[in-house]
């Protein structure tokens, strides 16, 4: 079974500390061979999304793409793009 685990890691968009809405971005690499089972990509989605809830932000959207390939055997590319809203109080 393919496995995913993190590539070169997470971009957040730029913004200030009273915006509502914050984008986080999450590159995943698809291993074609290999070990996995997605449980390394599982925990660290979760660490990004517990991350922006100690911050006061819920998660809002999340989508996937397809970003690409390594080509031959490398495995794909999948970005999650999320968007965290604010917890008005």
């Amino acid at each position: 079974m393919a496995g995913f685990g993190f590539d070169a890691g997470k971009g957040q968009g730029v913004g200030s500390n009273d915006d509502i809405y914050v984008v986080v971005q999450v590159v995943l690499t698809e291993k074609f061979i290999g070990t996995g089972s997605g449980v390394s990509s599982l925990s660290n989605l979760q660490r990004v999304i517990n991350e922006q809830a100690r911050k006061g932000y819920r998660l809002h959207t999340i989508s996937t793409t397809s970003s690409g390939s390594k080509g031959f055997m490398g495995g794909d590319k999948i970005q999650a793009t999320m968007v965290f809203e604010k917890l008005m109080r």
